[in-house]
C-alpha cells in the first residue's frame, strides 16, 4: 500500500524538479548549468565521432577526432602552430581595437544627437551592407599587402556594425533618466557624461563581447591578402591540398579562442556590473 502511495508522489516530484529548469528567465545553480553545458559541447563530439566511425564518409571529408589531434600534434611540431596563433590573435585584436576606438565615441554621438544621426546613420547603414571581402582589391592598393591590410579588413568587417549597435545601445538608456538630470540642472555634455555612458555601459560591454566574434569570422577574408602564416591562411592552404583534418583543426582552434574571449568578457561584464546578476 505504502510503495502506491510512493510512486506518484516520486513520479510528481521528477515532473516538477524537470519543470523547474524550463521556468522563462529561471534560475540555474553552477553545477547544473555545467551540466547543461557540458551536455551541448558532447552531444556535437559524440555525433562526429560516431559517423566519421560509422564509414558512412570517406576520412578524406569527414576525419574523426583522433585525426583532427593528431594533425594537431603535427602541426605544433612541425609547422609553428603557436606562432599561428599568435599573429591570427594578434590581428584580430589589432582590427577590434581600432574600431571600438573609433565606434564607441562615434556610436555615442549618434545615439545621443539627432542631427548627428542623420548625417551619419543612414552613411553607416549604406556601407555595413558591403561585405568586406570586396574591399580587398582596394585595401590592397591603398594599404598594401603587410600587416596593415589584413587589420584594415578586420576593421572594415566590424566597425559599422559596431557603431550602429552602440547607438542603438545609447538610445534604450531611460528618457526619464536624462528628464530628471535636465531638470536639476546638468548640461547637455555632462548629461552624456553623468547619465548615458554609465547608464549605457553594461549593453556597450554586450556589444563589444558579439563585435568581437565578428571579428574572429572575418579572419579568413583578412588572410586572403598575401598572408603566409596565421590559423585563417593554414585553413586556407590546407583546401587546396585536401588537408581535411588539418581544416578542422584551424576552424577548432579559431572557435576554442573565441570561446575563451567571450568567457572573459562575460567574466567582466559579472565583475563589473554584479547588480545585474543577482537573483
Amino acid at each position: 500500500m505504502s510503495t502506491d502511495n510512493t510512486r506518484p508522489s516520486l513520479y510528481q516530484s521528477v515532473i516538477s524538479g524537470w519543470s523547474a529548469f524550463w521556468v522563462i528567465r529561471g534560475h540555474l545553480s553552477p553545477r547544473i548549468y555545467l551540466l547543461f553545458a557540458l551536455t551541448g559541447m558532447l552531444l556535437p563530439l559524440a555525433a562526429w565521432w560516431w559517423l566519421s566511425a560509422s564509414g558512412l564518409m570517406d576520412k578524406v571529408f569527414m576525419p574523426g577526432p583522433i585525426d583532427v589531434l593528431l594533425r594537431l600534434y603535427t602541426w605544433f611540431k612541425d609547422d609553428d602552430l603557436l606562432g599561428d596563433m599568435w599573429i591570427s590573435t594578434y590581428r584580430v585584436a589589432a582590427g577590434f581595437s581600432l574600431s571600438a576606438i573609433l565606434a564607441i565615441p562615434l556610436g555615442i554621438m549618434i545615439g545621443s544627437y539627432r542631427p548627428v544621426q542623420a548625417l551619419l546613420e543612414p552613411l553607416t547603414d549604406f556601407i555595413r551592407y558591403m561585405p568586406a571581402v570586396a574591399f580587398i582589391p582596394l585595401v590592397m592598393l591603398w594599404v598594401g599587402i603587410d600587416e596593415s591590410s589584413k587589420i584594415a579588413i578586420i576593421f572594415i568587417g566590424t566597425f559599422f556594425q559596431m557603431v550602429l549597435m552602440i547607438a542603438e545601445d545609447v538610445r534604450r538608456v531611460p528618457i526619464t533618466q536624462i528628464e530628471a538630470a535636465q531638470t536639476m540642472g546638468a548640461t547637455r555634455s555632462e548629461i552624456v557624461s553623468l547619465v548615458i555612458i554609465p547608464s549605457a555601459k553594461p549593453a556597450l560591454l554586450d556589444t563589444l563581447r558579439v563585435t568581437m566574434g565578428w571579428a574572429w569570422t572575418y579572419l579568413v577574408v583578412a588572410e586572403l591578402v598575401a598572408a603566409n602564416s596565421g590559423l585563417g591562411y593554414a585553413i586556407l592552404r590546407a583546401q587546396r591540398f585536401m588537408q581535411t583534418d588539418k581544416i578542422f583543426a584551424g576552424i577548432i582552434l579559431i572557435g576554442l579562442i573565441g570561446l575563451a574571449i567571450d568567457q572573459l568578457f562575460r567574466w567582466l561584464h559579472r565583475k563589473n556590473f554584479p547588480w545585474l546578476y543577482k537573483k
